[in-house]
């Protein structure tokens, strides 16, 4: 009777391996930059995801015309939610189907959007800051920076 418990408690503990080979998501971190010549009250403006939402759309419309805006995009997290007195980094966390990520990537990092000849809107840019397929892997661990306040 002992032995069968001993041998049951050993097939509990078998390690299992498990590779994600294909992993259905890809994540994004990018940076809206502001051309030089931009006012510095527009620089200080925060993003909202619906101003991100509406420069993806465009860069994405003007590098693959009506096809690119039919692409899923996830906002995760945009950065930084409040607005300060001086010029700051905005980032957004994007996620997009896998199969996409090379055309978003290019749609993104080519895109010019704004007007250059106006104080009020500026020009703005995105730039790819991070890009991978496990979004723990991105954020250089545990992922707790994605979701911190």
């Amino acid at each position: 009777m002992a032995s069968t418990k001993r041998k049951a408690t050993e097939d509990s503990f078998n390690t299992i391996n498990f590779t994600a080979r294909n992993p259905p998501w890809t994540y994004l971190k990018l940076q809206l930059i502001h051309q030089p010549g931009t006012s510095t009250a527009v620089q200080c403006q925060p993003i909202d995801p619906l101003t991100a939402r509406t420069y993806l759309t465009a860069a994405l419309h003007q590098f693959l015309g009506l096809s690119g805006t039919s692409i899923a995009i996830d906002i995760l997290k945009v950065s930084p939610e409040t607005s300060h007195s001086e010029p700051t980094d905005k980032f957004i966390w994007i996620r997009i189907p896998r199969q996409d990520a090379p055309a978003v990537v290019a749609a993104v990092s080519s895109w010019i959007g704004g007007n250059t000849g106006s104080d009020t809107v500026g020009s703005v840019a995105w730039r790819v800051c991070a890009k991978g397929n496990f979004l723990g892997a991105l954020v250089h661990g545990s992922g707790s920076g994605l979701f911190a306040p």
